[in-house]
């Protein structure tokens, strides 16, 4: 779809008239004809492009910029007056439902006894305005991306047509109204606290909600996805609907610092042994960091060891983790600072159990221990903004999604001093995007990354929502992520020659068309009033719908069959988790601003048409013939394709499919190709049940070759003549080729096991048994035509049976 298209399809009605004018931008880089069109001449060339009509198509321009800045501004200040009224309206109910709560002698001291309790309704009306606000939020975020995205095409068709370069002057006009730079983080934390105050009818789950908190160690099933930037805020919005987000701080003000995570990784920059075993998922391997939460003056920093355990083991990975002071780190990892010292102060506190103390001195000497034995060292640094979901004190269900994810490098390998003798370099901060480092050593990733973590018991599975939510358009699986290996295999490019599976894919857009309804729904036009206003008297047929629904009737995600889906966990069909794996089509390729619309070759036949109705004559009626032959091509073209037989590839399965993402009715595949000198490595799961079985195929090919060579050792022993001798050897033969080849494939078998190469023979073998099977055949064809032709010549010695010739004589065989 070109982009003229889209936005004219994507318009939200309401904000129709605040849209930039994309089409008359367009009409405003043609010049004039250098003379009027004929019949014979029906495209004459166009005037230069002039330094006047560089001035008017700035002048327009500057005011489409203006009136979409303009609007953004204005609605944006209106979402935050609105938030501050439902804001107010929500405390009133929940201290009204507080009073009503308390004691009686307490409201009559408080002199709030004549407050009548909250209704269902007022929760109702609520939720039903913060829905709304919610609605309006993403229209404004969606509202604001194409705007961007129009200016952006408009300005690149402009340096091409005309070739005067407009980008960088206006680069700073879009700086100096950056209606494309509001964060909507404040909105959705601010939704998030009420929209969960009055989905819990005032009851928020409470608990425990730092960023360290009593959680020290984690054993959870984690699914990764990527999410376009321009589906950040609606993802968003669609989670706080199912869970809030997680404020470790509720009693300070948001700013955007305190969501910035930074992780320091280690490694062994001779042999790269934590990169290749987290990439190669081996039993046992380690990743080690050093992270810490906020900007850099924070001063706990979290020591983590990130053990894979392979599933056939019975253990689950493992993040351990403990707390150090910043000014401790350096002689922590050199081993100036010894253990105990570091927990002599929580011992004395006895905040911990002695088990959980002697634990973290355990992992504390670990950790040690590897950093000075393996000569590991500070390579690649992490930094992302985290935006987390999730009931405080309950961890089985968490989202968090990362945004403006950035790779820095940490090492001093080719001689310049970037972290020195120091544990981290102290020359940038959290000033995303940190325009001040050189790019060699800096890698901004393109998108977001969501996880999903679950901790669900044996038998249960994840919510609906969030099956819905991860096969929905918005998000593209990748499975086994790791910011870890993404950013030391392109912050390493000349040391680092085995890249994860998905490098290749980075060329490739995610994005994909929404094929189902699946989103943010604004509530309907009855329900969208104002939490101060009641309903009129008149209004029957909604009164009585609400009445109908009861207590619960608030607006829920629903699947297919409109089964209510909220609750956390509910015994559902399905294989929950292999979403990820199920991969259903690789997105189109397209071009470096927005590959899904191609707006550089917008100039098509109707255009043409266009022009010519205005010409009129002779030249009208050429190209509406042409036009008219044009699109009955096409048609019979279709029509043609539709009937002529042949094969028929199977039909895919519908979009509303669960797990399964399809681009319309077609998939795309591409294949990758790794770059000269590296390899793409495939994870590929072993258990040592594939080793068994690979060693029971070979005891079974010795058991048939043994049967071979006991028929090979009868023939010959009770054998007589040449017939039974030459079928004796034969079998011998091919007893022996047999074990030789099946001896040869277990030790290719267990060799390509052992190395986690992803072969088809490792699993299955075509040939083997088909040449020992027509091999079979042949023999006992060749023993059999042997036999019967030494029956044939004793039944000519003995005159019996034979033909008559013509004569009536016999004739000899």
């Amino acid at each position: 779809m070109k982009f003229g298209e889209h936005l004219r399809s994507s318009m939200i009605k309401e904000y129709y008239w605040y849209y930039i004018a994309y089409g008359e931008l367009k009409k405003a880089l043609k010049t004039d004809f250098v003379a009027a069109p004929t019949p014979e001449i029906p495209k004459p060339d166009r005037k230069p492009w002039t330094e006047d009509d560089e001035k008017r198509f700035v002048s327009l321009l500057e005011s489409e910029l203006d009136k979409v800045f303009t609007f953004q501004k204005i609605k944006s200040e209106e979402i935050v007056r609105r938030i501050q009224a439902s804001e107010s309206s929500v405390n009133d109910v929940v201290s009204r439902l507080d009073n009503a709560n308390a004691p009686t002698s307490s409201r009559r001291s408080s002199g709030r006894l004549a407050a009548p309790p909250p209704s269902d309704e007022d929760f109702l009306v609520l939720e039903q305005v913060l829905s709304d606000i919610i609605a309006d939020v993403h229209d404004l975020a969606k509202f604001t991306q194409l705007n961007y995205t129009g200016f952006q095409k408009i300005i690149k068709k402009h340096d091409k047509q005309t070739g005067w370069h407009l980008r960088p002057v206006f680069a700073a006009r879009l700086k100096a109204k950056p209606f494309f730079k509001d964060n909507y983080d404040a909105f959705v934390i601010k939704l998030s606290k009420l929209y969960d105050l009055v989905r819990t009818k005032g009851n928020p789950v409470k608990g425990d909600s730092s960023a360290g908190g009593s959680q020290q160690n984690f054993v959870r099933q984690t699914t990764k996805y990527w999410v376009h930037p321009d589906n950040i805020t609606e993802l968003k919005l669609i989670i706080l609907k199912h869970l809030p987000v997680l404020v470790f701080n509720s009693q300070k003000e948001f700013e955007e610092e305190d969501t910035a995570i930074s992780s320091i990784y280690f490694d062994n920059t001779d042999t790269w042994e934590l990169y290749q075993g987290r990439l190669k998922k081996t039993e046992g391997a380690e990743a080690i960091r050093l992270r810490w939460y906020g900007g850099m003056k924070s001063d706990q920093i979290f020591v983590e060891r990130k053990t894979h355990r392979e599933d056939w083991t019975g253990e689950k990975s493992v993040k351990a983790r403990f707390s150090l002071k910043e000014k401790y780190v350096n002689a922590y990892l050199s081993g100036q600072l010894m253990v105990e010292t570091i927990f002599d102060k929580m011992r004395r506190e006895g905040k911990k159990s002695e088990a959980e103390i002697d634990d973290l001195e355990q992992l504390a000497r670990e950790v040690q221990y590897r950093v000075i034995s393996r000569k590991l060292e500070p390579v690649t640094r992490t930094f992302y903004h985290r935006t987390a979901f999730q009931l405080p004190g309950d961890a089985r269900v968490r989202i968090s999604l990362d945004t403006e994810l950035t790779m820095v490098r940490e090492d001093n390998l080719d001689g310049r001093q970037r972290s020195g003798n120091n544990w981290r370099r102290m020359d940038i901060g959290v000033d995303w995007p940190f325009s001040k480092l050189p790019a060699e050593d800096i890698d901004r990733f393109p998108y977001a990354v969501l996880e999903v973590k679950l901790q669900t018991q044996a038998g249960q599975e994840p919510p609906q929502w969030i099956r819905e939510l991860t096969a929905s358009h918005l998000v593209e699986a990748v499975p086994k992520y790791s910011k870890f290996i993404h950013g030391t295999a392109t912050m390493f490019p000349d040391r680092i020659h085995l890249l994860p599976f998905w490098m290749p894919q980075m060329d490739v857009d995610i994005r994909k068309p929404a094929t189902r309804s699946f989103g943010i729904q604004r509530p309907l036009a009855s329900t969208s009033i104002s939490a101060n206003e009641t309903q009129e008297d008149d209004d029957s047929d909604d009164d009585d719908s609400n009445e109908a629904q009861g207590s619960n009737s608030r607006p829920r995600f629903q699947d297919d069959d409109g089964v209510d889906q909220n609750g956390l966990f509910e015994e559902t069909d399905g294989n929950a988790l292999d979403i990820e794996e199920r991969i259903a089509a690789q997105p189109l390729p397209g071009d470096e601003d927005y590959p899904l619309y191609d707006s550089d070759d917008e100039t098509v036949s109707s255009d043409e048409l266009e022009e010519a109705r205005r010409v009129g004559g002779i030249h009208y009626y050429k190209q509406l013939m042409k036009y008219g032959v044009h699109q009955t091509g096409k048609v019979l073209s279709h029509v043609l394709q539709a009937m002529i037989p042949r094969p028929r590839p199977t039909a895919l399965p519908p979009p509303e499919r669960r797990g399964i993402t399809v681009m319309g009715d077609q998939r795309t595949v591409k294949r990758f190709f790794a770059p000269k000198g590296k390899r793409i490595h495939v994870p590929v799961r072993v258990e040592p049940k594939v080793y068994f079985a690979a060693e029971r195929t070979f005891l079974s090919w010795l058991e048939f070759s043994i049967i071979l060579a006991s028929i090979a050792a009868t023939l010959l022993n009770f054998g007589d003549d040449y017939i039974t001798f030459g079928c004796s050897w034969a079998f011998t033969i091919l007893a022996a080729l047999t074990l030789i080849y099946s001896l040869m494939l277990y030790i290719w078998r267990v060799d390509k096991i052992r190395k986690r190469r992803d072969v088809k023979r490792v699993y299955y073998e075509k040939w083997g048994p088909t040449v020992l099977g027509v091999s079979l055949v042949v023999i006992i064809m060749v023993n059999f035509g042997l036999r019967a032709r030494q029956a044939g010549f004793a039944t000519r010695d003995g005159q019996v049976g034979t033909p008559m010739d013509r004569d009536g004589h016999g004739a000899e065989l």
